[in-house]
């Protein structure tokens, strides 16, 4: 009976984690009707229904909740641990995934990854470009990466990039026939182009005047939600964005944007992979935490 149990949980955590029969299904290798029964099995040894169903959405019922809560992290403790005991005396192997923007896959971690992954033929990186901010314990991710400030307390935090400076930068065509913005209040006069966020707000932008930190909430005809699309359009002579010098300086540098109120532009933090606290990490996850750290030399 336990053993029936236990399998049919984890059942269970796959269908309230993805809040979806079909996208369990897909991801368990099973067939909806199967799923369906092996949930209204438990349900029924339980004596207690776990999850509320609907004809557009499943979620957890308070009884499914505690499962989740309680019984999940204790499930993932001893996958971990035999993960580790698998993993002795045999190479690194096994998938590691990874969430960030697509700008920080492509630029920090897939050169890091180029050059160390091929020495671990077994391990596996599959990365999901994303903007908003991510559970990467519910969502079943290894590593997720934020600003540093952002990561929160229960996260084992390590430094990818070191704190990194913003820019206002704008073509050399869009100042053609507008005057250089020299404050926050200049810039409620320009076309600013503003990112929309992935909860649907829109992006204050975050700036620091003498000691003192400043949201400009700017106008803009272009809304984008990434950052390509953003310098694109700065580099098309669109309008003013606010982006980190990683992204803007090589064309500042080139003299395809001009860089203007740089007192005001602060630093973020630098960028941070985290994931939560495991007593054993894999192997794999470890190859590829060594390999996307910051190292002291720069790189």
């Amino acid at each position: 009976m336990a053993r029936d149990n236990l399998s049919d949980i984890l059942v269970f955590l796959a269908v309230a984690r993805e809040r979806s029969f079909t996208r369990a299904a897909v991801k368990l290798g099973m067939t909806q009707s199967a799923l369906s029964h092996t949930i209204r099995a438990l349900e029924s040894r339980l004596g207690v229904r776990l999850l509320t169903r609907t004809t557009r959405s499943v979620s957890p019922t308070e009884a499914g909740e505690r499962l989740l809560r309680n019984v999940a992290p204790r499930l993932e403790e001893i996958d971990a641990e035999i993960a580790a005991v698998s993993e002795l005396g045999a190479r690194p192997s096994g998938t590691v995934r990874i969430t960030a923007t697509d700008h920080v896959i492509d630029n920090v971690l897939w050169p890091r990854l180029a050059a160390v992954l091929p020495q671990y033929p077994d391990i596996q990186v599959e990365t999901s470009a994303e903007y908003r901010m991510v559970d990467v314990a519910a969502e079943r991710y290894d590593i997720g990466v934020r600003w540093g400030d952002q990561v929160e307390k229960d996260m084992i935090a390590v430094r990818l990039t070191p704190d990194t400076k913003t820019m206002i930068v704008g073509a050399p065509a869009y100042f053609a026939h507008r005057p250089v913005p020299t404050s926050a209040h200049d810039l409620m006069k320009h076309d600013c182009i503003r990112l929309r966020l992935a909860g649907g707000g829109l992006y204050a932008w975050e700036l620091w005047n003498q000691g003192e930190a400043i949201e400009a909430r700017v106008r803009g005809q272009f809304i984008f939600n990434g950052v390509y699309q953003m310098l694109g359009a700065a580099l098309s002579g669109c309008g003013l964005a606010f982006l980190t010098d990683d992204v803007a300086l090589p064309h500042v540098r080139a003299g395809r944007l001009v860089s203007v109120m740089e007192d005001w532009c602060p630093k973020f933090p630098g960028l941070h992979a985290y994931y939560p606290s495991r007593r054993h990490a894999s192997r794999a996850l470890a190859v590829v935490l060594d390999a996307i750290r910051y190292k002291d030399d720069g790189r």
